[in-house]
């Protein structure tokens, strides 16, 4: 499946240069591995899109809700961190 996302221009930059190996983003749409990602740069100033893309193949899919690792009141005081490494 392809998926269209915006993203603002700094973390586009990031992705584009190689530093930003994930997103996070809110799962209320499905994901999954294999799925083409397109990130599209969005201007937040102008509120347009820049016409610059980034296209990824999703490799990896995390979903927090339900996970038994952490107490909601850890969750609720802490939240969660995503980490990315190569």
């Amino acid at each position: 499946m392809i998926i269209k996302k915006k993203t603002w221009p700094r973390p586009f930059e990031k992705v584009l240069s190689g530093d930003k190996t994930f997103e996070l983003r809110l799962a209320d749409w499905e994901c999954t591995l294999g799925d083409t990602l397109i990130l599209e740069e969005w201007d937040p100033e102008t509120k347009e899109y820049t016409g610059r893309t980034i296209e990824k193949k999703v490799t990896y899919v995390a979903k927090t809700k339900g996970q038994p690792y952490f107490t909601k009141e850890e969750v609720e005081e802490h939240g969660f961190q995503v980490i990315g490494f190569k």
